[in-house]
């Protein structure tokens, strides 16, 4: 709620995440790729309300009480590498403290062998072990982002929810954690990850989901996502588009404020295969929420037989 409204930041997302699977979220800022993390952690702020169902192990996360929350969830069976880490740091405890405490609360560790593990646990994510004895503040940006990496892979919870994990990272770093993220994966486990960084998803993901105005418009198999036969959602397309490497043009216009949505196509301002049918709201159906989506050869022959 805002100013006395109901704004719906996220409206009926759907998806399942398989153990072992990458599924990456993408979209422009602002569209709900963050709300829908923090619903799933229950951080959203005290006048959020959700609806709807959400398993994780056996709990109901949109029910469940903080108690469950802070005890079952968080860390155990939900990791969280946040898109702020800086907040999430403790500011007046180093980050190999940060470490050990959560080792001790995570796994067996035997407090003999704490330093061990949290020098271990920063190494796997790439946080230089001189840094330990530093506290938050001393950090930058992307020293932050790799301590709260470090922290999110300790436990190797059965979901990892990773945030913007690359954010003020230079190429080489990014491609180190994502890569580490994808073992974390590959090692059974289910990962969601947000991300602008499309070279970065492209690199890790399984699946690709793409958010806009607090709707998912498109799910698909990466391979075809990010090769043939692409996107079938104009804006999906749109966003390959403007890569440096691909097309490099923007998609014209702003979206819409999630206040003041249109009845239909909340995308069909900024389309330019918009017609009159997209003053209605299009279903997911075929894993696009689309009046007009691309179609591929294939279907374009079917189409015309």
């Amino acid at each position: 709620m805002r100013g006395g409204r109901h704004i719906a930041a996220v409206t009926s997302a759907s998806f399942d995440l398989a153990p072992g699977e990458c599924l990456v979220l993408v979209g422009e800022s602002g569209c709900g790729k963050s709300v829908l993390a923090s619903a799933l952690l229950g951080l959203l702020p005290g006048n959020a309300q959700t609806a709807g169902t959400a398993r994780v192990g056996g709990i109901e996360l949109l029910g469940a009480d903080e108690r469950t929350l802070a005890r079952q969830v968080r860390g155990r069976l939900i990791g969280l590498v946040p898109q702020s880490p800086a907040a999430h740091l403790t500011p007046v405890r180093t980050v190999g403290a940060q470490l050990e405490e959560t080792l001790r609360a995570l796994t067996d560790t035997p407090r003999r062998e704490l330093r061990t593990a949290a020098v271990a646990a920063a190494e796997r994510a790439a946080f230089p072990v001189s840094h330990l004895d530093r506290h938050p503040h001393e950090l930058s940006g992307g020293l932050a982002q790799r301590a709260a990496t470090a922290l999110a892979l300790i436990g190797d919870a059965p979901l990892l929810l990773a945030d913007e994990p690359t954010t003020g990272l230079d190429r080489d770093l990014v491609d180190r954690t994502a890569d580490e993220l994808r073992r974390h994966t590959d090692d059974g486990r289910a990962l969601l990850m947000i991300t602008h960084d499309l070279a970065a998803a492209e690199r890790i993901a399984d699946r690709i989901a793409v958010m806009y105005a607090g709707r998912i418009v498109e799910l698909a198999d990466a391979t075809s996502f990010f090769g043939t036969p692409g996107p079938r959602h104009p804006y999906a397309r749109g966003l390959l588009a403007a890569l440096p490497e691909r097309d490099f043009t923007a998609i014209p216009g702003m979206p819409p404020e999630l206040g003041d949505l249109p009845d239909g196509c909340a995308f069909a301002a900024r389309c330019d295969r918009a017609t009159d049918l997209c003053g209605t709201r299009p279903a997911l159906t075929a894993q696009v929420a689309c009046h007009h989506p691309v179609m591929s050869a294939t279907e374009q022959e079917s189409a015309h037989a």
